[in-house]
C-alpha cells in the first residue's frame, strides 16, 4: 500500500543565527541551513546519516525570511534515492534530490 510522501514541519528559529549575517537589514535564510535541516529530518525518518547521501540536486526558488513556517515534503526515489521539497504558504520554496553514497 503507497502512503504518499513523509511530511514533517522544518523548526527553524526567528532568532536563528544564520540570519544575523545573511542580509543585515533584509534577512533570509541561506541555502545551506535549509539543506542541513532537510538532511537532519531524512537522517531522522532514514535511520541513514548525511554521510549516507550525496547531494545530486538542489533547487532554492524563493526566500525565506524570520518566522516563516516551513514543511518537509519527502519520499523515496526508485534509485534508493529521496527525492524533497521545502513548502511555506506560498508553495515550494526549494526542492532536490538526495542518491545514496557507495560504501
Amino acid at each position: 500500500m503507497a502512503t504518499g510522501p513523509a511530511r514533517s514541519p522544518l523548526d527553524v528559529s526567528r532568532d536563528h543565527p544564520a540570519f544575523a549575517g545573511h542580509f543585515p537589514g533584509h534577512p533570509i535564510l541561506p541555502g545551506a541551513v535549509i539543506l542541513a535541516e532537510v538532511m537532519a529530518a531524512i537522517e531522522a525518518a532514514t535511520a541513514r546519516g548525511p554521510e549516507s547521501w550525496e547531494i545530486t540536486s538542489a533547487k532554492f526558488l524563493a526566500p525565506v525570511q524570520p518566522g516563516t513556517a516551513l514543511v518537509l515534503q519527502h519520499e523515496p526515489t526508485r534509485s534508493g534515492g529521496v527525492s524533497f521539497e521545502v513548502r511555506d504558504e506560498r508553495g515550494v520554496i526549494a526542492s532536490g534530490v538526495l542518491a545514496p553514497r557507495d560504501p
